[in-house]
């Protein structure tokens, strides 16, 4: 079992920057996919990004692409998420998620295992 706790949101004008955290336990890091969700009030769970187990691998929504960069650090079992140049839209909760196939980048939901609680992120115009 994987326990994943998500950190780093906060209050943010536009234009501004939030690093995010997710830390793992419980699993072999290395071994899961990672992604970041988030969900805005009112609207249903999207994907955002994905790293691959070795963290060679990415993929980012299309509205997200050039302004957040998602990594992971296998030694310290943590992924993150820079968020650069926000926008008001990237108001939400944002959830992290591990996948048990480690090379396969996911982009729905439904198809991962473990899921933090999430970190909500405000983003001020």
């Amino acid at each position: 079992q994987v326990q994943l706790v998500e950190s780093g949101g906060g209050l943010v004008q536009a234009g501004g920057s939030l690093r995010l955290s997710c830390a793992a336990s419980g699993g072999t890091f290395s071994t899961y996919a990672m992604d970041w969700f988030r969900q805005a009030p009112g609207k249903e769970r999207e994907f955002v990004a994905a790293v691959s187990g070795t963290g060679g691998n990415t993929k980012y929504a299309e509205s997200v692409k050039g302004r957040f960069t998602i990594s992971r650090d296998n030694a310290k079992n943590t992924m993150y998420l820079q968020m650069n140049n926000l926008k008001p839209e990237d108001t939400a909760v944002y959830y992290c998620a591990a996948d048990r196939s480690p090379l396969i980048l996911r982009t729905t939901s439904e198809r991962m295992d473990y899921w933090g609680k999430g970190t909500l992120v405000t983003v001020s115009s």
